[in-house]
């Protein structure tokens, strides 16, 4: 029977986001938090009896050639001369192109998974560079733990935060993150942040303002939940999220969520449980 490995890919908010400058290549600089949450895709990998890999039918909306999950499979398969296949299923629960890291999430989880399977032997720091070229979000969730972000997002720094509830709200648009980034309004010399200042609670999300202007429904969205916190977009949008204090006010709120958007409710993480299911030191 071919080996089998099921795994739970998670979100992640952005905390906070700004831009600091931008490269001679075009990529912005950032400053960042990522945080997982508990909302996971749901993955299983299937070693195959040939070469081939294949990302089987249904469980997401995304063309199996449009996969950036099935595009780091095919990296890995042909950097590392790998001869055996796989097949892959994917059950879809976070939500595409909310900012929420959906795509990233899965491409890493398809990395640590086919180290194992395929017998790879290699470190996190190698997935990671190779989850790079990828997606700058993918190393974070290669590496598993919470992070400050700097550069274009793949100079990370591990660090604890508290774990609290989140009700996160996905007002049902798909923001292009090419196009926020280009916008002129962006702000794009925000001064450097510490780490010691966000944990005290500065820090915003640039990109907040540009997606308001050009989605008035994520606009809307964070007004709404705006009414019982301090409500943020992550990333470049369009889900918005706030904390509470109790699973059960956040249950609450999630239940007056009109019904035109869906509402989530999140445990915060500040490890990827890929980690915990692969058995992965800490």
């Amino acid at each position: 029977m071919s080996e089998v490995l099921r795994l739970s890919a998670p979100a992640k908010l952005n905390l906070m986001l700004h831009v600091t400058g931008r490269r001679d290549d075009g990529y912005h600089l950032l400053e960042t938090v990522f945080q997982f949450i508990d909302l996971c895709d749901r993955l299983e990998f299937r070693l195959g009896d040939d070469s081939r890999i294949r990302r089987e039918p249904g469980g997401t909306p995304i063309a199996a050639a449009d996969d950036i999950l099935v595009r780091a499979a095919s990296l890995l398969q042909a950097r590392y001369e790998v001869r055996q296949g796989v097949s892959i299923t994917v059950e879809k629960r976070i939500p595409i192109g909310g900012g929420l890291g959906g795509g990233s999430s899965d491409a890493a989880t398809c990395l640590l998974a086919l180290n194992r399977l395929w017998g790879l032997g290699l470190a996190l720091d190698e997935l990671a560079a190779t989850g790079l070229e990828i997606g700058a979000d993918v190393p974070v969730f290669v590496r598993g733990r919470a992070a400050w972000a700097s550069g274009i997002g793949e100079q990370l720094q591990s660090i604890e935060l508290d774990e609290p509830v989140y009700v996160v709200i996905d007002p049902g648009v798909a923001v292009s993150t090419a196009q926020i980034f280009a916008a002129q309004e962006l702000t794009r010399n925000c001064d450097p942040l510490t780490i010691r200042a966000f944990l005290r609670g500065s820090g915003t999300n640039v990109c907040e303002p540009v997606v308001r202007n050009r989605y008035p429904e994520v606009g809307a969205a964070i007004d709404w939940l705006g009414r019982y916190g301090d409500a943020r977009m992550s990333g470049s949008g369009a889900c918005v999220f706030t904390v509470f204090d109790s699973l059960e006010l956040a249950e609450e709120v999630k239940s007056r969520v009109p019904k035109k958007w869906t509402g989530f409710v999140a445990r915060a993480m500040n490890r990827n449980p890929v980690h915990r299911q692969l058995g992965l030191q800490e």
